[in-house]
């Protein structure tokens, strides 16, 4: 599946408020760093990096989903296609 620039901002939307859902707190950064899921003092937290590109950052977000444990929620089939794939990209 193909994204447009456009879509990868409505996705990474998408994907901050499932991460809010999930009691994770979404930054976005400036440094040397890739970024993903962490706990930092008993918060949940996921770190990305702000320079990256659109792309990269929903991919981080899919990928810190995953480790979350989005698996038992309701996702639209749209929405839970687009993750698989980012990880997959990921994974490779």
């Amino acid at each position: 599946m193909k994204l447009k620039e456009k879509e990868f901002e409505d996705v990474i939307e998408e994907l901050k408020a499932l991460a809010v859902q999930l009691g994770a707190v979404v930054r976005f950064e400036k440094g040397d760093f890739k970024g993903g899921y962490c706990i930092v003092k008993d918060k949940k937290l996921v770190v990305i990096n702000k320079m990256a590109n659109t792309q990269r950052k929903a991919i981080i977000l899919a990928t810190a989903l995953k480790e979350l444990g989005i698996d038992q929620m309701y996702l639209s089939p749209k929405l839970r296609e687009v993750i698989d794939e980012m990880i997959e990209q990921e994974d490779k």
